[in-house]
């Protein structure tokens, strides 16, 4: 079933494309690597190395750099690896390129803002012609860049083609698994980024490994709630794009969710120019959640907290002043 997809279109040339550009060639397949920084691209190609995104890794000898839309979008699937919030942008870029019924699959893991749709509805829109599907789960870019093993999701709505798009990606460092439960993967992907920021102001506000351990289960009860809100299947939520994805990203500063929260909690002014998806959910997470009555108490305090409306010792105290109840 592999067979069917031996080129591979990775729209996106940051760290997360690049990964998953030599993830993929690593699985037999040949990758166009498009980026739309033509001198980035040309560096890549003279020196095989993405630098400004992913020093210190060698791109794979089947990964060609190119600066042509048309060139990657006529791969036999397409990863589109750009942020949720670019994500239309991009795809309604690539719409005219695309053969139709290619596979297309996001790599995001956000709500788009304004509209308030996950990422496989955004493409849905965007690029009608296509078949959508979503990749998510624990996974680091340097980890997987260089090899190391790495278990992710891929999800579709066809279970067929979830299962020939995994087989197509995976390889012994890079293992796929497969589910026809799209809402429940791109849910995780979303939810755990907002739960990973208060993780993080948990631990540069000093509270300790326990206050920690609890903010993590009990935000991933939110993220269950919400999830079961809107259709997604509880095996999901608790595999690798749902539970392990929050494990991953709220444990440690690589994470630039949590990099952000430890800095808030610090009292510090976040800097460094990276991208926190977190930070941009939030506010239409919380807003999703509380227009189905979806309580989420960590995840509106956190939203509260980024647009000012509350400051940390204020939003710890509202949590720890919750009524005590029965655990569910």
């Amino acid at each position: 079933m592999a067979a069917r997809f031996s080129t591979i279109g990775v729209i996106g040339a940051g760290a997360w494309g690049t990964a998953l550009a030599n993830a993929s060639a690593r699985a037999g397949r040949d990758v166009v690597l498009w980026g739309r920084d033509a001198a980035a691209i040309e560096a890549m190609i003279a020196t095989r190395r993405n630098d400004a995104h992913l020093p210190g890794v060698e791109l794979a000898t089947s990964v060609v750099p190119s600066t042509s839309l048309a060139e990657a979008a006529a791969c036999d699937a397409i990863l589109l690896v750009v942020p949720a919030q670019a994500s239309r942008q991009a795809a309604l870029a690539l719409a005219p390129h695309l053969k139709a019924g290619v596979p297309v699959i996001t790599c995001a893991k956000g709500i788009e803002r304004g509209s308030s749709l996950f990422m496989t509805q955004v493409l849905a829109q965007a690029c009608p012609q296509a078949t959508t599907a979503i990749l998510s789960g624990p996974s680091f870019a340097v980890d997987v860049a260089a090899g190391l093993p790495t278990a992710v999701t891929l999800a579709a709505v066809d279970a067929s083609l979830a299962e020939a798009l995994a087989a197509a990606l995976g390889s012994s460092s890079f293992r796929l698994y497969h589910t026809d439960d799209v809402r429940g993967v791109e849910i995780g992907g979303a939810a755990k980024n907002v739960l990973a920021i208060a993780a993080g102001i948990v631990g540069g506000r000093g509270l300790g490994a326990s206050a920690g351990a609890a903010l993590i289960a009990r935000g991933f009860a939110e993220l269950v709630r919400f999830g079961k809100a809107f259709g997604a299947r509880s095996e999901t939520l608790t595999g690798l794009s749902g539970l392990g994805d929050l494990i991953l990203t709220a444990s440690t500063a690589q994470s630039r969710n949590y990099a952000l929260g430890l800095s808030l909690g610090r009292g510090e002014v976040f800097g460094g120019g990276k991208l926190s998806e977190g930070a941009l959910t939030a506010g239409v997470l919380v807003q999703m959640a509380s227009a189905k009555n979806i309580d989420m108490p960590i995840a509106r305090a956190v939203e509260a907290v980024l647009t000012g409306r509350s400051d940390i010792e204020q939003a710890i105290g509202s949590l720890l002043a919750r009524p005590q109840k029965a655990e569910a």
